[in-house]
């Protein structure tokens, strides 16, 4: 089981004083360790995971992930989440649309920034920091910079235990849909593939890790072909 940690605010300074951020949370990995590293700081608090979720479908986008699994995460971080619903088929204008409304509702809440997962994609940071100018929240990057080869085993040597749900086969195997994201997986991924799956190699579900105040019991269902991806269903153990 993960041990639960807790994070001191600064001597002096109620945690409830501090500025709120919100988490950007894919239900992934990296969203995960993020939140992890935020915990530790002493300037902010975690208030609130925010995910996009297909309202069609009830997963999460991209990851494919159940809502079901997806609020167990946010229970077991001791966290309220903030689900956005995305129509599908969803627009780039309807998806900017939508966010600038969650962005509102944020501020009107008394939130002061919005943290995310990147790491080393310049255009994605870009494009957050556009859309996030004038809004009044700032945006922030954890993990940036941070060298993947390096981060991915500190995640796995740490306990963070994830799934593969869903695998670009263009640029890794097919085979590796549904496998638990460790050290032989890392062994096994080509040359080419960033071991954390920043372009889009592939993306996690986490359920365990120190993050969390308990593992989430679950195991790899069903793998799918849609749209040029290979998606495992991750379903409760």
């Amino acid at each position: 089981m993960a041990a639960v940690f807790v994070y001191p605010a600064p001597t002096g300074i109620e945690p409830s004083a501090l500025p709120k951020v919100l988490l950007s949370w894919s239900s992934g990995k990296d969203s995960a360790w993020a939140l992890h590293l935020l915990r530790k700081r002493k300037d902010i608090q975690v208030v609130g995971l925010l995910t996009t979720v297909n309202e069609v479908f009830e997963r999460v986008a991209m990851h494919a992930v159940r809502t079901e699994l997806l609020r167990a995460q946010a229970e077991a971080v001791g966290l309220p989440l903030w689900q956005v619903q995305l129509p599908c088929p969803c627009s780039n204008e309807e998806y900017e649309r939508i966010m600038s409304q969650a962005m509102d509702r944020a501020g009107r809440e008394g939130i002061a920034g919005v943290a995310f997962g990147d790491l080393f994609l310049e255009d994605v940071r870009r494009y957050r920091e556009e859309r996030m100018r004038g809004t009044g929240l700032e945006p922030l990057f954890p993990l940036w910079g941070l060298p993947t080869a390096e981060l991915s085993r500190t995640m796995v040597a740490a306990g963070l235990k994830a799934h593969l749900t869903c695998v670009d086969p263009n640029q890794i195997g097919a085979a590796f849909a549904g496998r638990l994201y460790d050290d032989d997986l890392l062994n096994e991924l080509p040359p080419s593939a960033d071991p954390c799956g920043e372009r889009g190699e592939f993306h996690t579900f986490a359920h365990d890790g120190p993050m969390f105040s308990r593992p989430l019991c679950v195991r790899a269902g069903e793998i799918v072909e849609r749209d040029g991806f290979i998606f495992a269903d991750m379903l409760p153990a």
